[in-house]
């Protein structure tokens, strides 16, 4: 199959090259051709513009590109680069798709559980129709908006809606390790906020059964059956080094730091990947115990 990958550099994308080198003819779009292909050590045909593409020859396009949402603090121009480095490159893609006299059959598009807002305990499947406005909410909604114009009888869109990837390897979790190795970490707030979280594994996985599922379109919760709450993640990653979790980081310290940004982390969802399930998708990693047992660190 012939795959074109937008940030093919990220965590997600890395993976995904890994596990798909010899398997499909890959496709890299990146800021720096060079660069990733430095990065990324396969064989691929790199390119800077997506004119560089013949999507007519393309069957399927994952995109994951866009600036990291919890980097740096949410200053206005923050907000915009992270809006923009999303909705611009996916509704570039949607045009692209569009106007293509035979058009890839896939389109497998980010997003996140971001999209639901701040939830609370209550069960969050795809078929949640309530969301909170909050910035979240409104970058995925949007991006999925521009995804979906891509759709038609011959390109199918599946959402993303990605939950905290476990990896030693980047990402939130390899934030979090300094703290907990030395036994400094603890939970965030009062700790009962829900984490919603996928193994990397898992995430690959997925996503290559939805890329083989001619069937499957629309959005899908790209994680775990078994969310946690602040409190039981962060006593499991404590105990994955030996360590326990004696201390709380308060609501206000975050917000000192962190501005409206300290919300992600204040606030969860506690989401259900019904239809992944529902469609016979199953997990390696379920429990959060043995998804961190089963990290190289």
């Amino acid at each position: 199959m012939k795959i074109l990958i937008t940030g093919a550099t990220g965590l997600i994308g890395r993976a995904l090259i890994a596990g798909w080198q010899g398997q499909h003819q890959l496709f890299v779009l990146s800021r720096s051709s060079a660069k990733a292909r430095e990065t990324l050590g396969v064989e691929a045909d790199y390119q800077q513009s997506l004119d560089d593409f013949d999507f007519n020859q393309i069957d399927a396009v994952i995109n994951l590109a866009g600036e990291p949402i919890a980097d740096k603090r949410w200053s206005e121009s923050q907000k915009q680069k992270i809006c923009q480095s999303r909705w611009q490159l996916t509704e570039a893609l949607a045009e692209k798709i569009q106007h293509c006299a035979t058009p890839p059959k896939v389109l497998i598009n980010g997003s996140a559980i971001g999209f639901y807002g701040r939830q609370g305990s209550e069960i969050v499947t795809e078929e949640h129709s309530s969301f909170y406005p909050e910035f979240s909410h409104d970058i995925c909604a949007r991006w999925e908006n521009l995804a979906q114009r891509s759709a038609s009888p011959q390109t199918r869109v599946c959402l993303l809606r990605t939950g905290i990837v476990m990896s030693s390897q980047g990402g939130a979790l390899a934030k979090m390790l300094p703290l907990f190795k030395l036994g400094l970490g603890g939970p965030i707030g009062d700790g009962k906020q829900f984490m919603s979280w996928i193994h990397l594994e898992d995430m690959v996985r997925l996503i290559d059964f939805l890329l083989q599922r001619d069937d499957l379109s629309g959005p899908f919760n790209a994680t775990a059956p078994r969310p946690v709450s602040n409190k039981q993640f962060s006593q499991l990653l404590a105990e994955r080094f030996g360590k326990k979790a004696p201390f709380t980081v308060p609501a206000f310290v975050l917000r000192l730091v962190f501005g409206e940004m300290a919300d992600l982390l204040l606030f969860g969802q506690n989401v259900q990947p019904k239809r992944l399930l529902d469609h016979g998708f199953q997990f390696n990693h379920s429990h959060l115990k043995d998804a961190l047992n089963a990290l190289q660190f």
